[in-house]
């Protein structure tokens, strides 16, 4: 065989060798469509677009995640069950809107159990394992979570005290909130946070309990005029992979999603605490009315915290008793 006969066949190989590894990286990589539930400008949607980007990053692409705000590619009560069944591999949920699957999933939602940033860690630090451990009986590996701003009133009237909310329609988005419409006398009307502006211009929906980040994100002043600080709770948003997905990664993926995790949840709770002030200057400066609750009103929804506190206690039994005795001890 000739030295250029030889050369020229070995170039052949090695080309096609190089063609087989270039196929074989393309087959390795995966795109992860992930949804979520809120629009892109909201700052749970902006960190999970930074944890994709990391994700995506620190894999070398092998694994690409796509986020798709606002509902765009499954519906908020669908986002869950979605990555449960494998539809999608990752997605963004608010955990308490599935208590009624797991009381567990509803800590965060109890009123005024914690109701400034300091104890909403604290209470997470009590739950997570209880909770992640919960996940995973479902078919979901819990990635990390990020804690709303405290939730307010919206309301299109002055309101101060409970008995002034009978028979208003009052936007619910878990078994807390259309609990809580019960005890005031309200409507619960289920409606999602992509349907939330829509809802209340047309009179769907006529108040509701949320964040100032909410009500900024849905231009809400367009639509109602007061907004109350009660600082009810700091509800939870989850990413969670499916967990058979989660098996059949490599260990290098796993750190690179866990530490990519890590930091989108310490850059989030940062992210809420700065957008809090942000968003009710925002509310503020657009026409609507930010107060504090009367005095009245503080001692109606104190009892009425107490009632849920009670109830939830006895649906989440002794697991539920140990997270807040836990959360109380620290």
């Amino acid at each position: 065989m000739t030295r250029t006969l030889k050369s020229g066949i070995l170039t052949t190989v090695s080309a096609a060798a190089f063609a087989a590894v270039t196929a074989t990286a393309a087959v390795a990589a995966e795109k992860w469509d992930m949804p979520m539930a809120y629009p892109a400008t909201n700052f749970h949607s902006e960190n999970a677009a930074t944890f994709a980007a990391c994700v995506t990053a620190g894999t070398g692409g092998e694994i690409e995640i796509v986020t798709h705000p606002g509902g765009s590619l499954f519906g908020g009560a669908d986002i869950k069950r979605a990555v449960q069944t494998g539809q999608v591999p990752i997605g963004e949920r608010l955990l308490s809107a599935h208590a009624n699957e797991n009381p567990l999933f509803g800590i965060d939602s109890i009123p005024f159990l914690a109701t400034s940033f300091d104890d909403a860690v604290k209470l997470w630090t009590a739950a997570e394992p209880a909770i992640a451990e919960a996940l995973d009986e479902q078919n979901l590996v819990l990635l990390y979570t990020v804690p709303w701003p405290p939730q307010g009133f919206y309301f299109n009237m002055e309101v101060n005290s409970v008995a002034a909310m009978k028979g208003v329609k009052f936007r619910a988005y878990n078994a807390a909130t259309a609990k809580l419409a019960e005890l005031t006398g309200m409507l619960p009307v289920q409606i999602e946070a992509a349907e939330i502006s829509q809802a209340f211009a047309t009179g769907v929906a006529q108040a509701m309990i949320s964040s100032g980040a909410t009500g900024y994100d849905s231009k809400l002043w367009e639509n109602v005029s007061h907004f109350y600080e009660v600082d009810a709770w700091l509800p939870r948003n989850a990413v969670f992979v499916n967990k058979d997905t989660w098996a059949g990664l490599s260990d290098a993926a796993k750190t690179t999603l866990t530490d990519c995790a890590a930091t989108a949840a310490s850059d989030g709770l940062q992210k809420a605490k700065d957008y809090t002030q942000f968003t009710l200057d925002g509310l503020k400066s657009n026409g609507m009315q930010v107060l504090k609750p009367s005095e009245q009103l503080k001692s109606d929804l104190k009892a009425i915290g107490e009632t849920m506190t009670s109830e939830w206690l006895a649906s989440a039994g002794d697991k539920g008793k140990a997270i807040v005795d836990a959360y109380k001890s620290m």
